[in-house]
């Protein structure tokens, strides 16, 4: 049986939610602990890899890959798709089909890697996509509510913690880019290891690392395992919508703790959700007796069996 976080564990995860680079310091003062005791339980937490905190590359293009396996090649499939440099999640599913993968690329890429590389995936039988065009939540945005609101407020960055909103401002710098290769491994890098790594000054890598954040050039999330929190039943919801309700329904769904991403695809269904609760009954209610689903057509469930990857980051094979 997978373990829970204890409460001050919970508490320094959902800080890190919010502002991943946040000194210890900060983090003590919000959650009213001893700053040695929240430095000690979160190098712990991190070094465990019960959390973790990485940055990740904005790209324009991002499509959902649906994919029915031959049988007994589901595992195998989900993995070919998790080693893709372009995989942000990969999952093993329930339902119609066996895995569902999130892929984000540059640009122009679209014909070549839903067209070519996607058919040619081991064990692929057939595979549906779903280009996003907008995402209402990402999982930089998720928060499994361990800290009050206040508690939140008091966390924020100062950068946008929106991961959904675009790049601003020039290009990145091909020194710009090393530092943001650096965060995609380690969020909270120091200035000293960024610096060392990258061929730069510790100014030069705290202005720059300052620089990319601000403008939305690179994400940083805390990766945080839903089991860990008492959210063992995961869930990715297909919701079909009229066309004037879809952005109401987004709207509604990423305002609701339970869902950990939600997006506008282009097809067959119109929304696309990944929510976590603590039971199945907890599924069922938010499923049938929730405000937003009176306003859809129709909501297919498929549970998630194992996730090989999130948020860009391969996890135990399990």
């Amino acid at each position: 049986m997978t373990r829970v976080l204890d409460d001050l564990e919970q508490r320094i995860a959902a800080a890190l939610q919010v502002d991943g680079r946040a000194s210890w310091r900060k983090i003590a003062a919000v959650i009213g602990e001893p700053e040695r005791t929240v430095a000690r339980r979160g190098n712990e937490l991190l070094a465990s890899g019960a959390v973790a905190v990485v940055g990740m590359l904005p790209h324009p293009d991002s499509t959902l890959v649906r994919v029915r396996c031959a049988p007994g090649t589901a595992r195998t499939t989900t993995e070919s798709l998790a080693q893709r440099a372009d995989c942000n999640f990969a999952y093993v599913t329930t339902g119609r089909t066996d895995c569902v993968a999130e892929l984000m690329f540059d640009a122009g890429m679209m014909p070549q890697v839903l067209g070519t590389e996607i058919p040619a995936t081991v064990g692929l039988l057939d595979a549906a996509t779903y280009p996003v065009l907008r995402y209402f939540r990402t999982i930089r945005g998720w928060r499994f509510g361990a800290l009050t609101d206040a508690q939140v407020t008091a966390m924020a960055a100062e950068y946008s913690a929106d991961d959904t909103e675009a790049s601003q401002g020039s290009d990145p710098t091909a020194q710009d880019l090393r530092i943001a290769a650096v965060l995609a491994e380690n969020g909270r890098a120091g200035f000293e290891e960024i610096a060392r790594r990258t061929g730069t000054s510790e100014s030069t890598a705290s202005r720059r690392t300052d620089w990319l954040l601000r403008h939305s050039h690179i994400h940083l999330r805390a990766l945080v395992e839903p089991a860990l929190v008492g959210l063992p039943v995961e869930a990715m919801l297909w919701i079909r919508a009229a066309p004037n309700r879809v952005d109401a329904v987004g709207r509604a769904l990423a305002g609701l703790r339970e869902v950990r991403y939600a997006a506008a695809v282009a097809g067959d269904y119109q929304i696309v959700a990944d929510v976590t609760v603590p039971d199945v009954a907890s599924l069922y209610r938010l499923t049938t007796d929730s405000a937003w689903a009176t306003r859809t057509d129709a909501i297919e469930t498929t549970l998630l069996l194992h996730a090989r990857k999130r948020g860009g980051r391969l996890l135990a094979a399990g």
